[in-house]
Order: structure tokens, then C-alpha cells, then sequence
């Protein structure tokens, strides 16, 4: 009887050429860790890059050494790619303009949906989520506060959980949000700022979280040391809502379940894609898997790439870039903020958003001050204009999941 090969998928959906590099660097390791595995793995790496993102010419997502494609099959996800999906869709199986354009294109949410969908078009078994700014190690704070890094088999551990679960997701590390190092009570009151990361809090960003990390490590968060050596696999149950939270890096997606699978959604211009796809995953089963990535959320350190591990992981210095990566960061969420709001509890929203604009316009001043390049001031104004539409994304998630839903019972016949 001929041996079952396994497809697995590798995706980026990105707006940094820094994608290249991590597949560069890595693709070797990731043949390492297959080589060894207990049935034969076929990989196919897909790319869906999005040049609107930072500006980055076409042509630097391109640059992939040649010794890569002689080893892994690598798919570039093109704009003439999705153009041509969507007129088979809409010619084919009927789907509307409208319909296409919820599932296929780009954006947090529907790069993920996009690359699923091709995924799902070259029978891919199992895919997996990359970042472009995450690597495969783990850093662990050692004596005298030096760093320890221990390298990640991300991609065995994530083979190992998700072929008894729909859904296996790993750790972070390092830099794990776009929230600057900031000197509480210096440079700003700590109950101000207190406030500002509570109004724009989410499901993973919380301001005790954020206080610990700011206070004891400088803003780096560190490994733990077990859950770096492999152990400790445990099966999500959910929060009290049975909500199991998931990240959309390290994140394994059995498409051989995809009847289980819901759709990623964002509002406009917002990020939440993995929030809104968290919503959804009740019925899942959702394991945590032991394995760290670690997140280089400000690309400080793109020499680990290289093997070249810092003995110190340093406070993250508040000039410009940092300055614009959290507001861009801030946007995002409060972008989102209203609808997880009116799903979590449509009768306490009213009570829950004026609360939130309260905090704002009482922590925003002192926010501007730190970064007076930046216009922080604008977040109420979008906080407004978002609060006003929530009715209308809440319909829009439901209504990606309905497309979702269509596509994925024609998806065999593609």
C-alpha cells in the first residue's frame, strides 16, 4: 500500500520583505525537522505579499535564494492569482462581487482567508501561520540576567498536536507587542498610562500583563523553560465564555477539519483578525503546543536569523520608528475594540465604549507628550467613527463566515 505523504503548508501573509529572509534562513531547519519525522512530509511555502503595506517594491518579496526552490515548492500568491479566483467563483458558483471580495484580497483578515483558500486549492493537509517578524527560538533569562536562547522545532511540535485537533497553537516571546518600554511615573503617571492600555486592551494585551513585563524585564517577555524544552501539551478549553484565544502566528490549521474552520475578520483598516477567529472556535479542538516563536516586533534583532543570539535583550528606545509602530499598533485596536465589545456583551456595550472614550481622553494628552511626532490625538476621532459602524462590521462578520461557509462546501470541486 503506497505510504500516505502529508501536505503541509507554510503561510506568510506579508508587508515586509523580512518574509524572505526568514524563509532563507530557516528552510533548512525545516527540512531538518521533517527529515527525521514518521511519515514523509510534503512542503509548499505560500507567500501573499501585500507591496501597500510599507511601500516595498514587488520585487523584494521575489528575493528567495535558489537553493530554497530546489528543496521546497514556494507559491507566490498574486494579484492576477486572486483576480482569476474570484472570476471563477463568481462564474462558476454563482458567488457575487460582493461575496468574493469578503474572502479574497488582502488585509490582516483576508490575507489569512486568501491563503487558506489556496491551501485549501492544493489539497494542503495542515497549514501554518509565520509571521514575518518571529523565529524560531525561545530566550530564557539566565544568571546575571543573560539571556539563554534555545532553538524551537516549531514545526514538528505543531505536526505532533494537530493530527488529533483542528487547531494547535504555540508561545511568544520577546517583544510581544508594539508597546514600547516606557519609564512609569517619569515619563508618565502610572495610573494614566494605566488607563490608556486599559481603554485599548484586548484579549491578549492587558495592563497587568503589560506592568509586569514594563517593571521586571525591561518589556521583554521571557520563555518558559519547560514549555521551551517541549513539555506541558495541553488541550484549550476556553474561558468562561468557552472562548479559546489563539494567536494568528505559530498558529497550525487542520484544513482536513475545514467544516470546523471559521473565516479571519477585521473591521476596515483594523487589526483583530485572530480575535474575531478566536470567537468562533468553540467547537474546536484547540491544543497548546510547546513552542516558542520569539517576536521582533520592532526588528531590533534580525541577526538571530544568523545564529547571532544578544546576550541582553534591551529596552526598546522610544525615537521615531518605535513611536510610529505603536501608533499605527494603537490604531489598529481601537479599530476593533467596538465590535469585540458588542460581541462580548451587546447590553453593557453603551456602558463599556463610554468608559473607553473616558479613559482616552483623560490618558491621550499625556500619550502626545511622549511622542509629539505622532498624532495620537486622532484615536478618538476613529474611536467615534468606529463606535457608529459596529452594527454594520457585526453584520460584515457574519456575513464573511456565510461566504466562508458557501466556499468551502464548493472547495473540493476547484
Amino acid at each position: 500500500m503506497k505510504e500516505k505523504i502529508i501536505k503541509l503548508g507554510i503561510g506568510f501573509v506579508t508587508g515586509r520583505p523580512n518574509a524572505c529572509n526568514i524563509i532563507n534562513k530557516y528552510y533548512d531547519k525545516i527540512l531538518q525537522q521533517v527529515k527525521n519525522f514518521s511519515k514523509k512530509i510534503d512542503i509548499t511555502i505560500f507567500i501573499l505579499y501585500d507591496v501597500s503595506y510599507q511601500q516595498a517594491k514587488k520585487e523584494e518579496f521575489y528575493k528567495i535564494d535558489t537553493k530554497v526552490y530546489k528543496e521546497i515548492n514556494i507559491k507566490y500568491i498574486t494579484p492576477e492569482n486572486i483576480e482569476e479566483d474570484k472570476k471563477i467563483l463568481k462564474g462558476r458558483y454563482d458567488f457575487s462581487n460582493k461575496e468574493v471580495n469578503y474572502i479574497l484580497g488582502y488585509g490582516h483578515a483576508k490575507g489569512r482567508n486568501t491563503l487558506m483558500y489556496y491551501a485549501l486549492k492544493k489539497k494542503i493537509d495542515y497549514l501554518i501561520f509565520w509571521d514575518d517578524d518571529e523565529y524560531p527560538v525561545a530566550c530564557l533569562k539566565g544568571e546575571n540576567n543573560e539571556v539563554v536562547w534555545m532553538e524551537q522545532n516549531n514545526i514538528i511540535k505543531h505536526l505532533l498536536s494537530i493530527q488529533n485537533a483542528d487547531i494547535s497553537i504555540g508561545y511568544h516571546c520577546g517583544y510581544i507587542s508594539p508597546i514600547p518600554y516606557i519609564e512609569l511615573n517619569q515619563e508618565i503617571d502610572e495610573n494614566i498610562f494605566k488607563k490608556y492600555i486599559e481603554a485599548i486592551s484586548n484579549d491578549i494585551i492587558d495592563w497587568d500583563n503589560i506592568k509586569e513585563i514594563m517593571t521586571k524585564n525591561n518589556g521583554v517577555t521571557y520563555a518558559d523553560k519547560k514549555i521551551a524544552e517541549g513539555k506541558g501539551k495541553y488541550e484549550m478549553l476556553g474561558d468562561e465564555n468557552g472562548r479559546k484565544w489563539v494567536a494568528g502566528s505559530t498558529l497550525c490549521i487542520n484544513l482536513k477539519n475545514i467544516e470546523k474552520i471559521p473565516a479571519f475578520y477585521n473591521p476596515p483598516d483594523a487589526r483583530g483578525e485572530d480575535t474575531f477567529f478566536s470567537i468562533l472556535l468553540n467547537d474546536c479542538k484547540v491544543m497548546k503546543t510547546p513552542l516558542y516563536h520569539f517576536h521582533d516586533g520592532f526588528l531590533k534583532y534580525k541577526g538571530i536569523m544568523s545564529g547571532k543570539y544578544p546576550k541582553k535583550l534591551r529596552k526598546i528606545e522610544l525615537d521615531e520608528n518605535v513611536g510610529t509602530r505603536f501608533l499605527k499598533a494603537s490604531l489598529g485596536w481601537i479599530k476593533y475594540k467596538p465590535l469585540l465589545l458588542y460581541i462580548q456583551n451587546k447590553k453593557t456595550y453603551e456602558e463599556e465604549i463610554t468608559k473607553m472614550k473616558d479613559y482616552l481622553k483623560i490618558s491621550i494628552p499625556k500619550i502626545q507628550a511622549i511622542f509629539p511626532n505622532q498624532d495620537f490625538e486622532s484615536i478618538l476621532e476613529l474611536l467615534e467613527q468606529y463606535d457608529n459602524g459596529v452594527e454594520k462590521h457585526y453584520k460584515e462578520f457574519l456575513e464573511t463566515n456565510k461566504v466562508w461557509n458557501k466556499i468551502k462546501s464548493n472547495i473540493c470541486q476547484l
